[in-house]
């Protein structure tokens, strides 16, 4: 007979195979029950046993693991998953990192949620030879050119021609992403490079990548990150 220790330690070695997925589970106070070897990696571990029955606060630092163990609490509390949900991770290595974040409860025989599963997958290289490349090429140059002006979807439809659909499921296609979302990742990916290389204000800053306010751009990039801007200049930053 097959039994659930079996299938989740045939299922952590499968996730040991794939070095671009994080795999993790979770108990109910948010200590790590068993990961995959990209994760354990990306903590600045050698081995698992260093990882098990720790919360990411005390393997990622306190700022970056409070918005894991955040966003745990939830699914666990409200039983709700956390569905492609676009992140840019920061691990102990000093690398950051474009994730499509999964998380499931994990719930006992009573259907009490007891813990968590998640996964998380780096972003896949766009698919330039795709022949619907050529088609959002201006689409894509007039978000990067604009970024300031906060493009949106239905700016995008009209150059490319498509309806909000159509685009999306183009942009899916090449990106592995949805327009929001990848009108999302250009934002922040220009918000990290100012953060990074420049001194420039974070208000500044908060303009150049289309955010009407320095409030409203925190929200979004600690959404995204687990970071303020600030944490992640003073983690991350080059001058």
């Amino acid at each position: 007979m097959i039994t659930k220790d079996f299938e989740l330690r045939i299922t952590e070695d499968l996730f040991d195979c794939l070095p671009d997925v994080v795999f993790f589970t979770k108990d109910e106070d948010g200590r790590y029950l068993t990961a995959n070897e990209t994760l354990v990696k990306r903590c600045g571990l050698r081995k698992k046993i260093q990882l098990i029955g720790r919360r990411p606060t005390q393997v990622l630092g306190r700022e970056l693991g409070e918005s894991y163990e955040s966003q745990d609490r939830d699914v666990i509390k409200t039983g709700a998953s956390v569905f492609n949900k676009l992140e840019l991770h920061a691990y102990a290595n000093g690398k950051v990192g474009w994730c499509m974040t999964n998380k499931r409860a994990i719930f006992d025989i009573g259907s009490r949620p007891i813990g968590v599963a998640g996964i998380s997958q780096d972003l896949r290289t766009p698919d330039t030879a795709d022949s619907n490349f050529e088609r959002l090429s201006l689409a894509i140059s007039h978000v990067q050119n604009n970024l300031s002006e906060a493009p949106g979807i239905n700016a995008l439809s009209v150059l490319t021609g498509l309806s909000a659909y159509q685009l999306d499921r183009r942009m899916r296609r090449i990106f592995g992403l949805t327009t929001g979302q990848w009108i999302l990742k250009q934002r922040l990916d220009r918000a990290c490079q100012l953060l990074s290389e420049t001194r420039d204000p974070i208000a500044n800053i908060a303009l150049d990548s289309g955010y009407a306010d320095q409030s409203a751009f925190t929200r979004q990039f600690r959404l995204a990150t687990g970071l303020t801007p600030s944490k992640y200049r003073k983690s991350y930053g080059q001058v």
